[in-house]
């Protein structure tokens, strides 16, 4: 059944129910969209604490505009895994903080300026547009691949407002190391949304199922390729370079090495394994419990005011 479906997706087809999936099919498409979907969601919460350090009116506007589109995009996802039969009030609702399946690089509040708005919107949106571009682009689940559409127009646009921000931020000598800065902690955050190396991988289903088109290393490769020389360009120093040998972008630091989470600085100086990584990722970083609760807040409110009543 497995051969046959990888075949039947291979001549083009689309898949377009959960009567036309295996077992393995159905898992591979539920966890690939229970991780966009929280993705989505809890990058709201760590964007949020960013709105006070908005320069001016429009600014926030727009911040609160991107947030927006954010709820929208998580709701994509948790209605397509509505429509597969999950229980959407459970995962949203009931998990532990620390099952959630969002980037730990969405654990942090970026809080420290403007700088890490206009960062995060330039870096991870940029990892999400690559990301969601590439399912977009190849995905064999049809309602998937129709939903995204809008998606991808949104992802591009918080892409323009983080690199028009850096390099606003970059013309202006006030605000300058606070570019630099944000860039320093925040740049290798990006190159682990990608997951682990090609060659560490032991499942492939979601290649096999064009769940996606694309393998890890060819997504990293793709974002170091668009983010770079744009950094390159407005002057932001990142840890990466084109390796003309190779024809690519190579890192100019051990990937992966130890992350000091409360100084928010990377140990460049300090290997270590995707054991080590695997674990951090596990224990979620530092906000990860106080984002879930803010987000179930509201719910629980409800919820008691209707047993009250």
């Amino acid at each position: 059944m497995a051969t046959d479906l990888k075949a039947w997706i291979a001549e083009g087809n689309t898949v377009e129910s959960r009567a036309d999936m295996n077992e393995e099919y159905y898992r591979t498409l539920r966890d690939t969209l229970i991780i966009v979907g929280d993705t989505e969601l809890l990058s709201v919460f760590a964007l949020r604490r960013a709105l006070d350090n908005a320069p001016n009116l429009n600014a926030k506007i727009t911040a609160l505009a991107i947030m927006q589109d954010e709820i929208g995009h998580a709701h994509i996802a948790y209605r397509l895994l509505a429509d597969l039969g999950e229980d959407i009030d459970a995962l949203v609702y009931e998990r532990e903080p620390r099952q959630f399946k969002h980037p730990y690089a969405f654990d942090f509040a970026y809080d420290g300026s403007w700088a890490e708005l206009a960062v995060f919107n330039a870096f991870f949106d940029r990892a999400g547009f690559v990301l969601l571009g590439d399912a977009y682009a190849n995905t064999s689940y049809g309602p998937w691949k129709r939903a995204l559409a809008k998606v991808d127009k949104e992802e591009l646009f918080h892409v323009r407002n983080g690199e028009v921000w850096m390099r606003t931020l970059m013309e202006n000598e006030e605000t300058r190391a606070d570019v630099q800065r944000a860039v320093d902690w925040m740049f290798p955050l990006a190159v682990e949304f990608f997951g682990l190396p090609d060659n560490l991988k032991t499942r492939n289903t979601q290649l096999e199922y064009r769940i996606k088109g694309s393998t890890n290393d060819q997504l990293r490769q793709k974002w170091l390729r668009e983010v770079v020389p744009f950094c390159e360009s407005i002057g932001v120093r990142v840890p990466a370079h084109y390796d003309e040998e190779k024809g690519e972008y190579v890192l100019d630091y051990p990937f992966p090495c130890h992350f000091d989470e409360e100084a928010k600085q990377w140990r460049f100086d300090q290997p270590c394994t995707w054991d080590d990584v695997i674990a951090r990722f596990k224990r979620r970083g530092p906000k990860c419990e106080e984002f879930v609760a803010e987000l179930r807040k509201g719910y629980r409110e409800i919820a008691r005011l209707r047993e009250a009543g």
